[in-house]
């Protein structure tokens, strides 16, 4: 791996980090010199991308586990605090997706997701903020969404869920000004992968449109750069803000929407 370490001897949390741009931010971290924790709902695909980094030069360790279960939450930072002695980063990246008109959302599906993209960041939060305190350093990147400041039809549980991602946010960084940590959000913009392939299809039927007129009349018609941004391109984001050079951003909610979101 070729890169300047700035990250050398510490340590990272990225979850959902199997693939997409939790493994983008798992790799970019790992290049800067991290000791990269890569979890994700499937152990089998978390062993899989740590593998990859380490296969490059980087140090990465792989764990399964449901980000919205408090028990699989401690755990995972404890595990880190065991063999690391400290948790330096925190990314939380997992992500999930459902799309539906409100009147026919199943509320299976919205108590879901807000477990994983709203529960699962509060959990982490909270596990990683004693220890982060004590070494008076610490960086938590919530990967929030364009979704986080703008509504999409169809898209009523992740939009509130992102949304509130930003609140929390807004609020840790507060909570933590004093004492060395900072804690903040990037909003992508429609990023290249599975997640937004996946739902291509239900937002066809949505919109009535034919699957392959669906990315460019529902998206890329309101993007101004008119593509899809590069998983990568998320994880420099993350790398930088999880530097010390970016200690005196905290509070923020930053897009990397190719132009989609400019508030």
């Amino acid at each position: 791996m070729t890169a300047t370490f700035v990250l050398a001897d510490r340590t990272a949390i990225v979850t959902g980090a199997g693939g997409g741009i939790g493994a983008a931010i798992a790799e970019e971290l790992a290049k800067a010199g991290a000791y990269v924790l890569v979890q994700d709902l499937r152990q089998e695909t978390a062993a899989t991308a740590a593998a990859g980094i380490r296969a490059a030069g980087g140090a990465a360790g792989a764990i399964g586990g449901d980000v919205s279960n408090p028990g699989d939450v401690s755990g995972i930072v404890n595990g880190l605090l065991e063999s690391h002695g400290r948790v330096d980063i925190l990314v939380n990246n997992a992500g999930i997706q459902h799309v539906a008109p409100i009147e026919r959302y199943p509320l299976d599906q919205w108590n879901r997701l807000l477990a994983v993209l709203l529960t699962g960041p509060f959990l982490f939060t909270q596990a990683v903020l004693p220890p982060m305190r004590r070494q008076a350093w610490g960086r938590i990147i919530n990967i929030s969404s364009v979704n986080g400041k703008r509504g999409d039809p169809g898209k009523s549980a992740y939009c509130a869920a992102k949304h509130g991602l930003i609140g929390l946010t807004r609020v840790a960084a507060l909570e933590t000004a004093t004492d060395g940590i900072t804690v903040n959000a990037i909003c992508p913009g429609l990023v290249d992968t599975q997640l937004i392939q996946d739902q291509l299809d239900d937002l066809a039927a949505m919109h009535g449109l034919a699957r392959e007129e669906t990315l460019d009349r529902v998206y890329l018609a309101s993007i101004p750069q008119r593509r899809l941004l590069d998983p990568r391109e998320i994880a420099t984001m993350a790398r930088y803000l999880a530097s010390e050079e970016a200690r005196g951003i905290t509070g923020q909610s930053i897009n990397v929407s190719a132009g989609f979101i400019e508030h």
